[in-house]
């Protein structure tokens, strides 16, 4: 084992910089070499590093945070899509303000159009619909896609709550 490590250590210590353990470098498509990681060692402290570097939102135990998914302009567009009569008008905002934006991006002007089909009650139902999909056997990817579709039905539902107090 000893010998193994030191094997470890000749090869890629020199390469990489590596002078002890535990060494973290993390290695991204366009940096080859590697970048040092200095932070904490704990998960927490992890995923917040990942998340920087990856683009990502995950919390500890490999899930979505809830603001994965969402976008801030949109949610306010989703605010204003509830707190209006002329829906159309502010479907069609999002629909030009989403248009280079990904696929994920795409579902506001979704939930719009099932909202003016259905009427306010879809965001309730759809979303239960989606955590009762959620509490059985998923792939990963599934949840992911699922749990983002609920975050950004937040943003509705937030806004619909709003809307009722008033």
């Amino acid at each position: 084992y000893q010998r193994r490590v030191r094997g470890i250590n000749a090869e890629y210590g020199g390469r990489f910089g590596i002078s002890g353990f535990p060494t973290i470098k993390f290695f991204s498509k366009d940096n080859k070499e590697g970048e040092a990681y200095n932070g904490g060692r704990g998960e927490e402290d992890f995923n917040k590093f990942l998340n920087e570097k990856c683009g990502l939102k995950r919390v500890s135990g490999g899930g979505l945070a809830d603001d994965a998914g969402r976008v801030e302009a949109l949610d306010a567009l989703a605010a204003k899509f509830m707190g209006t009569e002329d829906k159309s008008a502010v479907m069609g905002e999002t629909v030009s303000a989403s248009a280079d934006m990904d696929k994920t991006a795409q579902y506001y002007h979704k939930v719009m159009k099932k909202v003016i089909e259905k009427g306010d009650e879809f965001i309730s139902t759809e979303t239960a619909r989606l955590s009762r999909m959620l509490e059985g056997s998923l792939s990963d990817d599934k949840k992911d896609q699922f749990t983002i579709r609920k975050n950004i039905l937040a943003a509705f539902a937030s806004s619909s709550d709003a809307h009722t107090e008033l």
